[in-house]
């Protein structure tokens, strides 16, 4: 089912000859997949920019599409986007540059596999998906189509984290030792009981390839169905993989993947919300530092990354960054900008999403840095569930002899019509 909005009057870089996007006097055109709390903040975003115009937005929950219409109708005047209900019909729109998906994480990679293989830019929420196999079969999309890939680790963009990692790679810390990443644990929830279905959502859909279960209003909610096993693997990974992504860009290991991973971890005992609680994690790598990775509250770690070398270390998470000697970051040759190692500059995860696709080169969290990161994410929960120590083979992309390991990084079964395919 389609409901048709107003469309906007403008011409589409495609039809204007530029393959793969607009040149830079050219407006890119953007499709939203997924308008709820995440997809609006992004989208607003993106409706920040001159050069960019929301043509259309899908959602199957009304309520989302009637605030985000009220979003668009802020900036361009009224309400100009094309509304539909099937993702499907707006990546085969050609009109369309490029795709913002962002919906809950059961979703992620079917429709992103789909807006791929329409030749559409993509902006990928994190994480990448439920299973390690998903994740890959969009990088193979992305490389086959060679379309403009950006992740949703906007962390990337923020000037204090890329200096810490710059610290870290220039060895101004010293010989880094240890990186140790903590990041929100999970949460114990009620049982919610079936309530009667709503008129202003499509459940069969917003389920979609995940197993039927009772309607409640709160699954609804990002904090909640982010903790429900059945659409999330929890915030092991919805956190993880944005401090995860930080580690690993200041390991030098965007290319590279650890060569072990051991864990322990707890998981609720009741209530609807079964999602990984807690945990604590060991990445071993044969070239770079070993990572601890932890739930916040653990004893002797702090919410956020830490670079610790055998001089000194440095701490960041989001609006913050210190160290262990109070002198340290105002010293001029530790200042951004000032080393040897310089990491790509962003400032903005969207803009540069925008420039990355007029000028036809990689955007900042690109598809191969986005699958590495991630897959530290699948690789914890799944050391977590075996209660062992596991040997992975980064190159291959499997676990050494573990056959039952790597029947955990296969997608789940997919419900009724949806499958992911090949890419």
């Amino acid at each position: 089912m389609l409901v048709a909005g107003v469309a906007p009057t403008f011409v589409s870089a495609r039809v204007l000859g530029a393959a793969g996007g607009s040149s830079p006097s050219k407006q890119v055109t953007l499709g939203v997949i997924g308008v709820g709390a995440q997809g609006t903040s992004d989208m607003k975003a993106f409706l920040s920019l001159k050069d960019v115009r929301v043509r259309a937005i899908c959602d199957i929950n009304q309520r989302n599409i009637e605030n985000a219409r009220r979003a668009v109708a802020e900036v361009y005047g009224k309400p100009d986007v094309t509304v539909h209900h099937d993702f499907r019909a707006l990546n085969a729109d050609p009109g369309i540059d490029a795709v913002l998906m962002a919906l809950p994480v059961h979703w992620h990679s079917v429709p992103s596999l789909d807006a791929i293989q329409h030749g559409k830019h993509i902006y990928h929420e994190k994480p990448m998906a439920l299973s390690f196999e998903e994740a890959r079969t969009v990088r193979e999309a992305v490389r086959k189509k060679g379309v403009v890939f950006q992740f949703g680790t906007q962390q990337r963009s923020d000037q204090k984290f890329r200096w810490a990692c710059e610290l870290a790679l220039n060895g101004r810390l010293g010989r880094l030792k240890e990186i140790q990443v903590s990041v929100p644990s999970g949460r114990v929830g009620k049982v919610l009981p079936e309530q009667a279905l709503p008129d202003y959502v499509d459940w069969n859909r917003w389920v979609g390839p995940a197993p039927m279960t009772s309607f409640h209003a709160e699954k609804l909610e990002r904090d909640t169905h982010e903790n429900i096993s059945n659409f999330s693997l929890g915030m092991i990974s919805c956190w993880g993989i944005h401090h995860l992504d930080i580690a690993q860009w200041g390991n030098g290991a965007d290319a590279k993947g650890p060569r072990s991973v051991e864990a322990r971890g707890e998981f609720p005992k009741e209530g609807s919300l079964d999602a990984i609680l807690n945990w604590k994690v060991r990445f071993e790598y044969a070239d770079a530092a070993p990572i601890s990775f932890v739930s916040d509250g653990t004893p002797g770690f702090d919410h956020g990354v830490r670079f610790v070398g055998d001089s000194t270390w440095v701490h960041v998470r989001r609006g913050a960054i210190a160290a262990s000697e109070e002198m340290f970051l105002i010293d001029p040759q530790n200042k951004s900008g000032t080393m040897p190692i310089e990491l790509p500059v962003s400032v903005d995860h969207a803009r540069n999403f925008v420039d990355a696709i007029k000028e036809k080169r990689g955007a900042i969290s690109d598809i191969e840095a986005a699958v590495r990161g991630d897959s530290l994410c699948q690789l914890a929960l799944i050391a977590v569930k075996t209660g062992r120590r596991l040997e992975w083979d980064a190159k291959a992309e499997h676990f050494v002899k573990d056959d039952d390991a790597n029947r955990m990084l296969q997608a789940r079964p997919f419900r009724g019509e949806w499958k992911l395919g090949a890419a």
